[in-house]
Protein backbone atom coordinates (compact mmCIF):
# COMPACT_ATOMS: atom_id res chain seq x y z
CA UNK A 1 0.00 0.00 0.00
CA UNK A 2 1.06 3.82 -0.83
CA UNK A 3 0.74 6.22 1.50
CA UNK A 4 0.43 9.28 0.42
CA UNK A 5 1.70 12.96 2.50
CA UNK A 6 0.36 16.37 1.47
CA UNK A 7 3.47 18.80 1.46
CA UNK A 8 1.43 21.90 0.80
CA UNK A 9 0.56 25.11 2.75
CA UNK A 10 -3.05 25.66 3.40
CA UNK A 11 -4.31 28.41 1.88
CA UNK A 12 -6.59 31.13 3.81
CA UNK A 13 -7.32 34.63 3.67
CA UNK A 14 -4.82 36.86 5.55
CA UNK A 15 -2.04 34.75 4.18
CA UNK A 16 0.77 36.79 2.32
CA UNK A 17 -0.73 37.33 -1.13
CA UNK A 18 -3.65 35.75 -0.56
CA UNK A 19 -7.88 36.95 -0.61
CA UNK A 20 -11.17 35.22 -0.76
CA UNK A 21 -14.36 36.93 -1.16
CA UNK A 22 -17.90 35.23 -1.91
CA UNK A 23 -19.01 35.50 -5.69
CA UNK A 24 -22.21 33.65 -5.46
CA UNK A 25 -24.13 31.80 -2.46
CA UNK A 26 -26.50 28.66 -2.26
CA UNK A 27 -28.68 31.01 -0.93
CA UNK A 28 -28.27 33.93 -3.19
CA UNK A 29 -28.00 31.89 -6.42
CA UNK A 30 -28.12 28.21 -6.28
CA UNK A 31 -23.95 27.57 -5.75
CA UNK A 32 -20.92 28.54 -3.75
CA UNK A 33 -18.68 30.30 -5.90
CA UNK A 34 -15.29 32.08 -4.67
CA UNK A 35 -13.49 34.61 -6.18
CA UNK A 36 -9.96 34.45 -5.56
CA UNK A 37 -7.33 37.11 -5.17
CA UNK A 38 -3.75 34.85 -5.53
CA UNK A 39 0.15 36.01 -5.64
CA UNK A 40 1.82 34.09 -8.11
CA UNK A 41 4.19 33.40 -5.29
CA UNK A 42 1.73 33.01 -2.32
CA UNK A 43 1.93 29.73 0.09
CA UNK A 44 3.58 26.24 -1.24
CA UNK A 45 4.98 27.49 -5.17
CA UNK A 46 6.73 26.88 -7.80
CA UNK A 47 8.72 29.33 -9.54
CA UNK A 48 9.79 29.80 -13.65
CA UNK A 49 12.85 30.79 -14.64
CA UNK A 50 11.21 34.05 -16.10
CA UNK A 51 10.52 35.04 -12.18
CA UNK A 52 14.05 36.13 -12.50
CA UNK A 53 15.46 36.07 -15.84
CA UNK A 54 14.05 38.32 -18.38
CA UNK A 55 14.00 36.28 -21.54
CA UNK A 56 13.59 32.93 -19.29
CA UNK A 57 11.24 29.63 -19.82
CA UNK A 58 7.76 31.15 -18.53
CA UNK A 59 5.52 28.50 -16.66
CA UNK A 60 3.00 27.46 -19.29
CA UNK A 61 6.19 25.88 -20.99
CA UNK A 62 8.38 24.23 -18.00
CA UNK A 63 8.86 20.77 -18.60
CA UNK A 64 6.27 18.98 -16.41
CA UNK A 65 8.48 15.74 -16.50
CA UNK A 66 10.97 17.50 -13.89
CA UNK A 67 7.62 18.06 -11.46
CA UNK A 68 6.82 14.13 -11.02
CA UNK A 69 9.33 11.28 -10.02
CA UNK A 70 11.56 10.20 -7.40
CA UNK A 71 13.12 12.50 -5.08
CA UNK A 72 15.61 12.70 -2.41
CA UNK A 73 14.90 13.87 0.87
CA UNK A 74 18.15 15.31 2.86
CA UNK A 75 18.11 15.96 6.80
CA UNK A 76 19.13 19.44 7.49
CA UNK A 77 16.68 19.65 10.57
CA UNK A 78 20.04 21.25 12.49
CA UNK A 79 20.56 24.11 10.15
CA UNK A 80 19.85 26.80 12.29
CA UNK A 81 17.68 29.95 11.66
CA UNK A 82 19.17 32.41 9.31
CA UNK A 83 22.33 29.86 8.61
CA UNK A 84 22.98 29.32 5.01
CA UNK A 85 23.22 26.13 3.61
CA UNK A 86 26.38 24.94 1.82
CA UNK A 87 28.01 22.66 -0.19
CA UNK A 88 29.51 21.05 2.91
CA UNK A 89 26.05 20.25 4.21
CA UNK A 90 25.06 18.27 1.08
CA UNK A 91 28.53 16.41 0.76
CA UNK A 92 27.13 13.38 2.73
CA UNK A 93 25.01 12.98 -0.03
CA UNK A 94 26.95 14.18 -3.03
CA UNK A 95 27.04 10.87 -4.47
CA UNK A 96 23.74 10.84 -4.91
CA UNK A 97 22.79 13.80 -6.46
CA UNK A 98 23.23 13.78 -10.49
CA UNK A 99 22.02 14.60 -13.38
CA UNK A 100 18.26 15.19 -13.43
CA UNK A 101 18.08 14.34 -9.22
CA UNK A 102 14.81 15.92 -7.26
CA UNK A 103 16.11 17.46 -4.12
CA UNK A 104 13.68 17.96 -1.18
CA UNK A 105 15.55 19.79 1.98
CA UNK A 106 13.63 19.28 5.23
CA UNK A 107 14.72 21.56 7.92
CA UNK A 108 11.67 21.72 9.77
CA UNK A 109 11.18 25.57 8.75
CA UNK A 110 7.25 24.75 7.89
CA UNK A 111 6.72 24.70 11.52
CA UNK A 112 6.89 28.59 11.53
CA UNK A 113 4.83 29.48 8.67
CA UNK A 114 2.39 31.48 10.58
CA UNK A 115 5.29 33.35 12.91
CA UNK A 116 6.72 36.71 11.85
CA UNK A 117 10.41 34.77 11.52
CA UNK A 118 9.15 32.52 8.86
CA UNK A 119 10.10 35.42 6.72
CA UNK A 120 12.84 37.44 8.42
CA UNK A 121 15.13 34.35 9.66
CA UNK A 122 14.79 31.40 7.19
CA UNK A 123 17.67 29.22 6.31
CA UNK A 124 18.74 29.63 2.69
CA UNK A 125 20.42 28.15 0.38
CA UNK A 126 24.38 29.58 -0.56
CA UNK A 127 25.33 31.23 -3.81
CA UNK A 128 28.18 28.48 -3.81
CA UNK A 129 25.65 25.72 -3.24
CA UNK A 130 23.22 27.34 -5.88
CA UNK A 131 26.18 26.95 -8.28
CA UNK A 132 27.21 23.51 -7.50
CA UNK A 133 23.76 22.19 -7.96
CA UNK A 134 23.40 23.95 -11.27
CA UNK A 135 26.70 22.44 -12.29
CA UNK A 136 25.41 18.92 -11.41
CA UNK A 137 22.35 19.57 -13.50
CA UNK A 138 19.96 18.64 -10.99
CA UNK A 139 15.96 18.69 -11.85
CA UNK A 140 14.25 20.07 -8.78
CA UNK A 141 14.91 21.72 -5.76
CA UNK A 142 12.67 22.26 -2.84
CA UNK A 143 12.57 23.60 0.26
CA UNK A 144 10.59 24.53 3.36
CA UNK A 145 11.08 27.98 3.97
CA UNK A 146 9.08 30.81 1.37
CA UNK A 147 12.31 31.22 -0.54
CA UNK A 148 15.67 29.97 -1.34
CA UNK A 149 17.10 32.95 -0.64
CA UNK A 150 16.88 35.85 1.54
CA UNK A 151 14.01 37.80 0.93
CA UNK A 152 15.29 41.01 2.39
CA UNK A 153 18.50 40.88 0.94
CA UNK A 154 18.05 41.81 -2.65
CA UNK A 155 21.38 40.89 -4.15
CA UNK A 156 21.47 37.43 -2.32
CA UNK A 157 17.63 36.95 -3.50
CA UNK A 158 18.49 37.99 -7.01
CA UNK A 159 21.83 35.61 -7.55
CA UNK A 160 20.90 32.24 -5.79
CA UNK A 161 17.52 32.38 -7.98
CA UNK A 162 19.46 32.76 -11.01
CA UNK A 163 21.92 30.34 -10.41
CA UNK A 164 19.22 27.67 -10.02
CA UNK A 165 16.89 29.26 -12.22
CA UNK A 166 19.41 30.07 -15.65
CA UNK A 167 20.19 26.30 -15.08
CA UNK A 168 16.99 25.16 -15.63
CA UNK A 169 16.33 24.20 -12.25
CA UNK A 170 12.64 23.85 -11.00
CA UNK A 171 12.30 25.56 -7.85
CA UNK A 172 9.44 24.96 -5.15
CA UNK A 173 9.36 26.97 -1.98
CA UNK A 174 6.95 27.09 1.04
CA UNK A 175 6.85 22.83 1.24
CA UNK A 176 5.49 21.48 4.38
CA UNK A 177 5.24 18.69 6.52
CA UNK A 178 8.59 17.37 5.43
CA UNK A 179 8.97 15.63 8.99
CA UNK A 180 6.19 13.62 8.43
CA UNK A 181 8.21 11.72 5.50
CA UNK A 182 9.83 8.39 6.30
CA UNK A 183 11.77 7.34 3.32
CA UNK A 184 15.23 8.86 2.07
CA UNK A 185 13.70 8.51 -1.14
CA UNK A 186 9.95 9.57 -2.23
CA UNK A 187 7.65 10.07 -5.24
CA UNK A 188 7.24 14.01 -5.73
CA UNK A 189 4.54 15.76 -7.30
CA UNK A 190 3.93 19.40 -7.71
CA UNK A 191 2.33 21.05 -10.28
CA UNK A 192 1.67 24.32 -11.31
CA UNK A 193 -1.02 26.19 -12.97
CA UNK A 194 -1.31 26.33 -16.83
CA UNK A 195 -0.60 30.33 -16.64
CA UNK A 196 0.59 31.87 -19.85
CA UNK A 197 3.13 33.86 -19.61
CA UNK A 198 3.75 33.06 -15.68
CA UNK A 199 6.32 34.10 -13.26
CA UNK A 200 5.29 31.14 -10.94
CA UNK A 201 2.16 29.67 -9.20
CA UNK A 202 0.67 27.99 -6.17
CA UNK A 203 1.10 24.02 -6.58
CA UNK A 204 -0.41 21.15 -4.36
CA UNK A 205 2.89 19.21 -3.74
CA UNK A 206 2.34 15.72 -2.22
CA UNK A 207 4.25 12.71 -1.74
CA UNK A 208 4.44 8.96 -2.32
CA UNK A 209 5.79 6.53 0.08
CA UNK A 210 5.69 2.97 -1.02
Amino acid sequence: MSRIIDLTLAMSPGMRGVDFEANSTIDGKGWNTTMLHLYSHAGTHMDAPYHFIAQGETLENLMLQKCIGPARVLDLTFVKPRDLITVEHLAPYAKEIEPGSRLLLKTGWSTRADTPEYRSHLPRVSLPLAEWLAERKIALLGVEPPSVADVNNKEELTRVHQALLGAEIVIVEGLANLDALEQDVVTFIALPLKLEGGDGSPVRAIAIED
